[in-house]
């Protein structure tokens, strides 16, 4: 790690990160047509983002920077692989199996699944012995978040936390990044038992969404559990959430994945095969 990834990861635990967060958001959210023009069109330069995938490839268009940043795309840009897919476009930052009940987070870096998934040991007690894995989606992402093979929703859970950035620089050097960071811990029985798909906040990340409940964070205060008798049942490729401005998502699997042979740190995106079990 370079001394200056290190300073930028030291300067974060002083910081107001909702504080900052709901900032961002109200900049975000704004309709305004000069201002929300100007942040889009910035904001494809600085990040040389593509737009001739979008559904709507006319950056103008949007009402807002959220709507420009959480923009769909054409039904043809994503194809669907085999067995299990990449929830989003990003990079696999890890993956494996699960080890102790333990997930890496980066390099000499590990934590546990029972905090990552709020602290229930039963809970994480389902997950020993399967696999994980996680995708950090980068600004110029597509990030709407999709189901990696078709479950049905059990049971949501919002866990509080604060909201480090969730960058390379952060995962080397925060420990327990995922696990202490504010994330929306979605349970879904599936064809391959139980799996958890873990939404995770970050700095100036001003909202986390789901298909079925809407807007979830920003939340304060305890952890909230919600349990869902009527069936939601997505499939496989279905859109499941999305986050207004960039973040991580977390797989973890009951049973072990045979994942591909995809090197750390490679690019993927949505629909992309990375394993069976």
């Amino acid at each position: 790690m370079t001394v200056s990834q290190k300073v930028f990861a030291l300067m974060q635990y002083p910081l107001p990160h909702h504080g900052l967060s709901r900032l961002v958001g109200k900049f975000a959210e704004c309709d305004n047509p000069w201002l929300k023009n100007t942040l889009i069109n910035a904001f494809i330069r600085r990040f040389n983002v593509d737009m001739s995938q979008a559904l709507e490839p006319d950056p103008t268009a949007y009402a807002t920077f959220n709507d420009f940043f959480t923009r769909p795309l054409k039904a043809d840009a994503r194809p669907m692989g085999e067995g299990i897919i990449s929830p989003a476009d990003g990079t696999l930052s890890q993956y494996g199996a699960l080890r102790a009940g333990q997930l890496v987070q980066a390099k000499g870096h590990t934590f546990s699944a029972q905090t990552l998934l709020g602290g229930d040991a039963e809970l994480a007690e389902t997950f020993l012995g399967g696999s994980f894995a996680t995708v950090y989606l980068s600004p110029k992402d597509y990030h709407r978040v999709h189901m990696p093979i078709t479950g049905t929703l059990r049971e949501m859970i919002y866990v509080p936390g604060r909201l480090f950035s969730v960058n390379e620089a952060t995962a080397k050097h925060v420990p327990y990044l995922f696990a202490r960071n504010e994330r929306l811990v979605c349970i879904f029985d599936t064809e391959c038992g139980p799996l958890a798909m873990v939404l995770v906040g970050a700095m100036i990340v001003a909202a986390i969404e789901t298909v079925w409940a809407g807007q979830i964070t920003p939340l304060s205060g305890a952890p909230q559990r919600t349990c869902f008798d009527k069936p939601i049942t997505l499939e496989k490729g279905a859109e499941m959430g999305r986050f207004k401005l960039g973040s991580t998502v977390v797989m973890v699997f009951a049973k072990p994945v045979n994942f591909e042979d995809t090197r750390t740190g490679s690019m993927v995106q949505m629909g992309q095969a990375l394993g069976d079990v």
